[in-house]
Order: C-alpha cells, then sequence, then structure tokens
C-alpha cells in the first residue's frame, strides 16, 4: 500500500522539520551524504509519520503515539559518559568485545577497541559519513520499499553509530556486544545508523542491546545495515530492554549472499512502544536463514514485529519463529510477509507467530502473507493465539508443583523454543534470567 500524503502536519512533524532544519548543517558527510539526507528528509516529508492506513504500520499508529519530537540528543558529554560507564551489565562477564553507543555516538573511551583481530575493522560511522559514501549500499536499498518513513528520518539525523568490517576468509572468534545507551533526566530524540560488512567466507556473531532510564519518554530511532557475502557466517542477537517509557524503532536491513548462513534472534523486555522491523533480502543461491524473536510484556507496553523477507535467489532455505507473552494491557503484534521471486525456485520457507495470553486484557494480533511467484516452493506459515495449557497447568499440580511455579515453567518452555536457537551459551543463559526475572517481577 502507498503512504498517502499528510496535508496537516502533527506537531511531532512541525517539530522534526525544525530540528532538521537547525541540525543539517552540523551532521557529518560531504556533499553526496548531505544530498542524501536532504533527499531523505524530503521523502519522508512528502508522507509523514506513518500511521494505521499505512499497511505496513497497521498496529503501530506512530502519529497518533508521537505527540511531539523531542530534543535532538547533543554529543555525549563527561556526564553522560559517566552514566553510560556500566552499559551492557546484562552480558558482563561473557567476555564479549564491548562497544558503547552512548546518545547515538559510539565512545572509544569506553569500548574495546584494544587486540583487534586480524582482518577485523571497527569504526565510528561519522567517519564513514565524513568519506561521503552512500547513506544505504545499493545491496540494502533493494530490500526496501520505495519511502519507509522511520528509516528516512533515520538517515536524515543519524550523526554516528558503528561500522564493522570483517574481511574475506577472516574469523572472528570473540563475539561483539554493542552497548547502545540513551542517557539523561530529560526526553531527547537519539538517531544511530550502524553497519555491519561480512566478506565471503567471514565468520562474526555479533549482539546488541539498548538500554535507557524508566520513566524517560526518550524517542530512539536505531537502523542497522547488515552486507552479508558469500559462504559468509553471521549470528546476530538484539536485547530491547530500554525503561518504561521509552519509544523504540529498531531497523534492520539485510542482503545475504549464496551459500551464507544468517541467524537473527530478537528479545524484547522494556520500552513503552517498541517496533522492530526487519527487511532482509537472500540474493544468493543456497542460503540458509533463521530469524526468531521473543517478546515479554506487562503493563501496557506494545511491541510490534514486522518482518518483510524476499527470497530472490534458487534453493534458499528460511525458518522464522516470533513469540510474545502478553500480560496486564499490554499488546503484542506481528505481522511478516514472505515473498519468493520468480528466480527463486525451489525455496523452503517456513514462517510461524505464536502469543500466550496471560490476562483477559492482553491482546495479540497476527497477519502473516506469503507473495509466491515460482511454481517449485515448498512454503508455509501459521500463526496461534492462546492462553496457558489448563491441563499441562494441572499435570504439573498435580504433582506438588504450586500454580505460579507451573505458570512459569509453562512460560519459560513457551520461550525457551526461541532462546534455544541462541548460540552462544552465556549469551543465551543471561537471557533465560532475564525471563526467570520478569516472571518472579509478575509474582510467577
Amino acid at each position: 500500500m502507498m503512504n498517502a500524503p499528510v496535508a496537516i502536519k502533527t506537531e511531532a512533524e512541525q517539530g522534526l522539520i525544525s530540528a532538521f532544519a537547525a541540525a543539517q548543517p552540523t551532521l557529518p558527510g560531504g556533499p553526496g551524504v548531505s544530498a542524501a539526507r536532504l533527499a531523505a528528509f524530503e521523502a519522508f516529508n512528502r508522507v509523514g509519520l506513518p500511521h494505521r492506513r499505512v499497511e505496513a504500520w497497521k498496529y503501530t499508529d506512530l502519529r497518533r503515539l508521537m505527540r511531539d519530537a523531542k530534543p535532538l540528543a547533543p554529543l555525549p558529554d563527561a556526564a553522560a559518559k559517566a552514566e553510560a560507564a556500566s552499559a551492557g551489565a546484562l552480558l558482563a562477564g561473557l567476555g564479549l568485545r564491548r562497544l558503547v553507543v552512548v546518545d547515538g555516538s559510539l565512545a572509544p573511551e569506553l569500548s574495546d577497541l584494544a587486540d583487534l583481530e586480524p582482518g577485523l575493522t571497527i569504526r565510528p560511522m561519522a567517519e564513514v559519513f565524513g568519506e561521503d559514501g552512500p547513506l544505504l549500499p545499493d545491496s540494502l536499498r533493494d530490500a526496501l520499499p520505495d519511502v519507509e518513513p522511520a528509516l528516512a528520518l533515520n538517515a536524515a539525523f543519524a550523526r554516528d553509530g558503528v561500522f564493522i568490517g570483517v574481511a574475506p576468509g577472516a574469523v572472528v572468534t570473540r563475539p561483539i556486544h554493542v552497548a547502545f545507551i540513551t542517557t539523561g533526566d530529560a526526553p531527547q530524540a537519539v538517531f544511530s545508523r550502524s553497519r555491519v560488512v561480512l566478506g565471503a567466507e567471514a565468520q562474526l556473531a555479533l549482539v546488541e542491546t539498548h538500554e535507557a532510564k524508566a520513566g524517560v519518554e526518550h524517542q530512539v530511532n536505531v537502523a542497522l545495515g547488515l552486507l552479508v557475502g558469500d559462504k559468509a557466517q553471521l549470528d546476530h542477537v538484539k536485547v530491547t530492554g530500554e525503561g518504561s517509557a521509552v519509544l523504540h524503532v529498531g531497523s534492520l536491513v539485510a542482503s545475504v549472499g549464496a551459500q551464507a548462513r544468517f541467524g537473527s534472534c530478537g528479545f524484547t523486555l522494556g520500552g513503552a512502544t517498541v517496533r522492530n522491523q526487519l527487511y532482509v533480502r537472500l540474493v544468493g543461491e543456497t542460503t540458509e536463514l533463521n530469524l526468531a524473536g521473543a517478546s515479554l510484556l506487562c503493563g501496557k507496553q506494545h511491541a510490534d514485529t514486522a518482518l518483510f523477507l524476499t527470497h530472490a535467489a534458487p534453493g534458499s532455505t528460511s525458518r522464522e519463529v516470533f513469540k510474545a507473552v502478553v500480560d496486564d494491557k499490554a499488546e503484542a503484534a506481528f505481522q511478516g510477509r514472505i515473498t519468493v521471486e520468480q528466480a527463486a525456485q525451489q525455496t523452503d520457507a517456513r514462517m510461524m507467530s505464536r502469543a500466550l495470553l496471560l490476562s483477559e486484557e492482553a491482546e495479540a494480533y497476527s497477519k502473516p502473507e506469503l507473495e509466491i511467484f515460482a511454481d517449485d516452493v515448498q512454503c508455509g506459515h501459521g500463526a496461534t493465539v492462546g492462553t496457558l495449557d489448563e491441563q499441562l497447568k494441572f499435570y504439573l499440580k498435580a504433582r506438588g508443583i504450586p500454580a505460579k511455579e507451573a505458570e512459569a515453567l509453562l512460560i519459560q518452555a513457551f520461550i525457551g523454543e526461541v532462546l534455544d536457537g541462541i548460540a552462544h551459551e552465556g549469551v543465551r543463559e543471561a537471557l533465560t534470567a532475564a525471563t526467570v526475572s520478569w516472571l518472579e517481577a509478575r509474582g510467577a
């Protein structure tokens, strides 16, 4: 569905227009990047903030949710960096290489940049912008619709982020942890854009965590571009654990080459409104893709996962499993579309979404879609929404397990199918512990 022009600007849209006019001269980049930023903002300005009449944003009316545009976060000062010193504590002690992004800017003094493995490059995205290369490589642009409002805003405003490059054939044995933190007691808007480029036959494990103080209405817009070369291997985990008042929009755009293996798992714990959108294009033959996600929601949280996957070459396999546990008055939404192009014969694609409702006021929505132009494929999708199985609960109680503990065991088993797919044992155990903590907080 095309985005309809918005005739009357909301207060938030007017604020974004003013913010871009003020920030544009200070943003990094040469003439080419500056022109791309302007084009991106003009594209956003034509369509405005997405709303429920835009099919891809059917369940998250950003035009209604964004009452105003928060002030752009300044470059992090000493106080912000001091607050960020403990960023990513959820994964502390696991031996990961930690990179800290404070209010959208990479903080080298807080990051572990020593003794990089052969073939590994880590740079601030501000340097990449300064070299006046494209904001989005053509291979990633092919995965996107003509205008994606959140990504257009990110392209216009993003000042920094992390660039990670892995040379062909290089194997990075130490996983990289990018810890994003939004600091401060006053609401602010943070935009960051990162990119990972894996050469042919390279290997990397990447974890990103996102956090912010509870009760502060920050607006966070992050984008990650992934270029995965032929026969490369990338394992990716994203943990969204920001404060209870944060609006978080995250975009992942990936292009995956031939005979490559790419796995990505999202885990959502925090945020008032979270929208994670994935645009993935399989451009090479016989590629293996595994996408998964788990959301633990309570209070009045709203989490929306939107997946747009394109099989563009023959013989690839993809598996997608997304689960949500929804308590109180929270809302979970999943919409996924798999497109199989005519050239992508012998595609094997399976997509499933499942939601577990723990209260009468909890809500979950699911809209899986298949769009197939090839005739030699195996594709399927499914969706379920339900409550805890009372028979299983009774079975556990009959063996002396208290009711609340029985519920917790069933919920852990439900989420465990997603977490079990995380390759790194320490990260998997940390997220399992976070699940237990969430259950304890709800009194399970």
